[in-house]
């Protein structure tokens, strides 16, 4: 039987899922969970998750109930934790203190752990109740979740185009076609991501950085993330022909880069290696990349910016999960260069259907949010 929530109940559980919104650009590879302990219709204690190996939501909510937290009830986006990772479980902490009642937005999507931190608090006489707003608190940890349930990661699809479809001009110039405010969402979602992938010659063509500047980031993140304190993406860049030089900007700004080829070749102090097989094509195999990027480097979601050919790929093999598409309110003309490569289609049936989830304005630009439909 499905559990009944107050008006009151979805009043808290909603703060809690604004509280783990707080640790958005900080929590990876961890999940972003918010609790909040109430007591007597009072809020007694707050707490979110900041960043992987510090303490959990509910730790820092009973640290500020205290001797409140006894017969009170918790509110929390995720299901506590049963296991002794970095930081002790937060079931049995909150068995300890006592707490009369633990509502949960979801169950933990882990198959290995699920439904282990409810036992522990049954067990202890504690009730439980589970669904309370559970697709935000899904929307919250899309990395984690898929991570946990297919050993892969979530891929976000950047791609930005004049109103007719046009990436750059038929001589190759691009810059700028967006905003300046679009250039800045941009960095916003970078930001969220464990990594931003990319190709050597995206990075060598643009001479980019792929990294996340901190004067771009609106000001709200800016006031809740320090400079000192922000946590930059790594770069996975596919460099099958290894042409990557020192030179280049990628080199000289902060945060991990970690190169991909299918040769063997040993990492150094400042970077990372993966070498992953070639597909039928002679290309790196993406599914493998993406699948030794969260093997090796416990990275859940990924950002990728890159040409029409790379985007044409991850769509092709349907390894998208979202598309971030910005469309200028620009016209480049027929011979321009064109979104997304994909050569040959011959019929309806072939083409790629997208399902739109959102769209709004970003400075002068639209920004679509979309999936690609799959077949029923």
């Amino acid at each position: 039987m499905k559990p009944s929530f107050t008006a009151f109940d979805y009043q808290m559980m909603a703060r809690a899922i604004e509280l783990a919104k707080k640790g958005l650009y900080t929590t990876a590879p961890n999940p972003n969970v918010g609790c909040v302990i109430v007591r007597d219709a009072k809020v007694v204690g707050e707490g979110f998750h900041y960043r992987a190996g510090e303490p959990h939501a509910e730790v820092f909510a009973l640290r500020e109930a205290q001797e409140k937290a006894q017969g009170a009830t918790a509110y929390v986006t995720l299901e506590p934790c049963s296991h002794f990772g970095r930081t002790p479980p937060c079931a049995e902490a909150l068995v300890k203190a006592k707490v009369g009642k633990v509502i949960c937005a979801m169950q933990d999507p882990n198959p290995q752990v699920a439904g282990r931190g409810i036992k522990i608090l049954q067990e202890a006489g504690i009730e439980v109740q589970v669904g309370l707003l559970e697709s935000d608190s899904e929307a919250l940890n899309p990395g984690f979740i898929k991570q946990m349930k297919t050993g892969m990661p979530f891929v976000q699809l950047k791609l930005a185009a004049s109103l007719d479809g046009k990436t750059a001009l038929k001589n190759g110039v691009s810059q700028w076609i967006t905003s300046p405010e679009a250039r800045k969402d941009v960095q916003s979602f970078r930001a969220k991501a464990g990594a931003v992938l990319s190709t050597s010659k995206t990075v060598i063509d643009d001479n980019a950085s792929l990294n996340v500047r901190w004067n771009d980031l609106p000001s709200s993140i800016q006031n809740q993330y320090p400079k000192i304190n922000l946590r930059q993406p790594k770069r996975a860049i596919l460099d099958k022909n290894l042409v990557l030089t020192n030179n280049l900007k990628l080199f000289q700004s902060d945060g991990e880069i970690i190169t991909i080829s299918d040769s063997a070749i040993e990492a150094s102090s400042t970077q990372s290696h993966i070498s992953v097989s070639l597909d039928k094509e002679g290309q790196l195999c993406l599914d493998e990349v993406l699948e030794q990027l969260n093997k090796q480097q416990q990275i859940n979601h990924i950002w990728v910016e890159a040409g029409a050919t790379l985007a044409a790929s991850f769509l092709k093999q349907n390894l998208v999960d979202e598309l971030i598409i910005y469309l200028a309110p620009k016209l480049m003309g027929t011979d321009g260069r064109g979104l997304v490569n994909l050569l040959g289609l011959e019929s309806m049936d072939q083409v790629i259907d997208l399902e739109i989830k959102d769209i709004r304005m970003v400075g002068s630009d639209i920004r679509v949010v979309a999936t690609v439909k799959q077949e029923s």
